[in-house]
């Protein structure tokens, strides 16, 4: 399923899909061709991020690995401050992209996050052994307030860790798994979401391409 880009008035932007060496980028660059962002480019290049118009970061495994990968680009986490806190583009986190917005993961240790969205991620703790961890498959999206870039529907999940969130009124989303857990984070410019629109079919493409012309 494609959702083609409006043309009209609409001017080519540069989308940055960062590559540290510790996502699922292949997948993740075809839902964007595929949701009609034919002009994502992956890059671990944090001058092109800096000029980047939408910004993107994937990220799979354990936290701190993630996050020691992403913080050892020379120059990369200076271009996001520019560009995403200061500038104020579009961005999206994607599952440890995503979690990497907290203030700190635990997870093999304690480690700083870009502290952006206020909270800690902390291992998933159901209330009954029944339930499997990680929370991994198909599960329910729920927008807990109106905004632009969520609707409810199902997607896919995989994580054992969640996003301990300090200010309610930055879940944009819930799921279910045993215990209520955030699906998506977000305040002004910046969104990120637990589960992995690259593999949740029509839902998943249906989001990218509303990220692709989200504009906060």
């Amino acid at each position: 399923m494609r959702f083609p880009r409006p043309r009209g008035n609409w001017v080519a932007e540069t989308i940055a899909l960062i590559d540290f060496g510790a996502g699922n980028l292949h997948s993740v660059h075809n839902a964007l061709m595929a949701a009609g962002g034919g002009d994502a480019e992956v890059t671990a290049d944090p001058n092109m991020v800096a000029r980047a118009d939408r910004i993107i970061l994937p990220g799979v495994g354990a936290f701190g690995a993630c996050r020691d990968a992403l913080f050892a680009i020379d120059g990369m986490i200076d271009a996001l401050e520019q560009r995403v806190r200061k500038d104020g583009v579009p961005f999206l986190g994607i599952c440890v992209g995503m979690q990497m917005l907290a203030d700190k993961g635990i997870e093999f240790g304690s480690h700083d996050g870009l502290g952006w969205i206020g909270g800690t991620i902390k291992a998933i703790k159901p209330a009954s052994s029944a339930i499997k961890i990680p929370h991994m498959g198909w599960n329910d999206v729920t927008p807990t307030e109106g905004h632009d870039l969520f609707e409810p529907g199902e997607a896919y999940y995989l994580h054992g860790y969640h996003f301990d969130a300090a200010n309610e009124a930055e879940i944009l989303a819930k799921t279910s798994h045993g215990v209520s857990l955030v699906s998506a984070v977000g305040r002004d410019n910046i969104v990120g979401v637990q589960f992995h629109p690259e593999k949740s079919q029509a839902y998943g493409l249906a989001f990218l391409s509303r990220f692709l012309e989200w504009k906060p």
